[in-house]
C-alpha cells in the first residue's frame, strides 16, 4: 500500500517531460521551413551603420560626425552606441540626413543607404553594414537560469533560448509555454507546446523576435520551489518511503518465522 502511494506522489508521467515528440518521424519525410527568421527593424532598436570604401579620401566628408578609420577599413558613421531608431521609425545618418528603417531588415536598410551615398555623389563604391546592438530575450519562470539574454546574431530560436537559460526545471509546464512579443503598437501572446515536435516548429515564435519574454509556467500538481505544497509532498514522500520500508522488513520477519 506504501509503495503505491510514494508511486503517486512521485511519479510525474514521462510524455509531459519529454521534448519534440513525433521528430524521429522527419528522417524519412523531412519537413520545409517556411518562417523566415530575418528580424525587421523596430523602434527603440540601436543601429550600428558601418561604410568602407576602396578610396579612403572619399569618406572625408563624415569627418566631422564620427567617421572614423583609415583607407580599406570599416569606418562608423555614428557613436560607439549606434543610431537609435526614433518611435516613428526614423533614424538621423550623419550627412544624409533622416531615413526610414523601421520594417526593414538590415541588409534593405544598407542598400537604402548604399544607393544613397551614390546617388549624393558621397561615395563611389561603398561597402555598408548593418549590425543590431540591441537584440536580446527574457526568460522568466520555471527555468534553471532566468534572466536577460542577448543574441549575437539576428537567428535564435525559443529552443536555443531555453537552452541558454540552463534548461526547464522538473517543475516546469513543457506543453504550456508562453511567449510575449510587441510588433508595433500591438501586443501578442503565443503558446507553445515543447512536448510536441510540430507545434514548437509552426509556431510563429519558433524563431524569436527582439524583446520578446518567455515565461515558463509551474506544474501545478508539482507546486513551485519552497511553497509548501512541494515541502508537504517531499516530506509525505520521505515518510511513506521509511513505512514502504518498515513493512518490507516486518514482512521479510513474518515470512522467515513461517519456515
Amino acid at each position: 500500500m506504501a509503495t503505491v502511494l510514494v508511486g503517486l506522489v512521485s511519479c510525474v508521467p514521462s510524455k509531459k517531460m519529454i521534448y519534440m515528440q513525433g521528430a524521429d518521424a522527419l528522417n524519412q519525410n523531412p519537413q520545409t521551413i517556411v518562417q523566415d527568421f530575418e528580424l525587421k527593424i523596430e523602434p527603440d532598436d540601436q543601429l550600428l551603420i558601418t561604410v568602407s570604401s576602396k578610396d579612403g579620401e572619399l569618406l572625408e566628408i563624415f569627418g566631422n560626425n564620427q567617421m572614423l578609420g583609415s583607407s580599406g577599413a570599416s569606418t562608423t558613421i555614428q557613436e560607439a552606441i549606434g543610431l537609435r531608431v526614433d518611435k516613428n521609425g526614423m533614424i538621423d545618418v550623419p550627412i544624409l540626413g533622416e531615413m526610414q528603417a523601421g520594417g526593414l531588415t538590415r541588409a534593405e536598410l544598407a542598400e537604402s543607404i548604399k544607393k544613397k551615398l551614390i546617388e549624393g555623389e558621397y561615395v563611389k563604391d561603398p561597402v555598408v553594414s548593418v549590425q543590431m546592438r540591441n537584440f536580446k530575450v527574457s526568460i522568466m519562470g520555471e527555468v534553471n537560469n532566468p534572466g536577460v539574454q542577448t543574441i549575437t546574431g539576428d537567428r535564435v530560436t525559443i529552443l536555443e533560448a531555453l537552452s541558454m537559460a540552463g534548461d526547464l526545471t522538473p517543475s516546469g509546464k513543457r506543453e504550456n509555454v508562453l511567449v510575449m512579443r510587441e510588433e508595433g503598437n500591438r501586443r501578442t501572446t503565443y503558446v507553445v507546446d515543447l512536448t510536441s515536435s510540430e507545434k514548437v516548429w509552426n509556431s510563429p515564435c519558433y524563431y524569436l523576435k527582439q524583446n520578446d519574454v518567455i515565461y515558463v509556467q509551474p506544474n501545478k500538481s508539482i507546486g513551485v520551489k519552497g511553497s509548501s505544497t512541494l515541502s508537504f509532498i517531499s516530506a509525505s514522500s520521505s515518510i511513506l518511503s521509511l513505512v514502504a520500508s518498515v513493512l518490507s522488513i516486518i514482512s521479510m520477519i513474518i515470512v522467515l518465522k513461517d519456515k
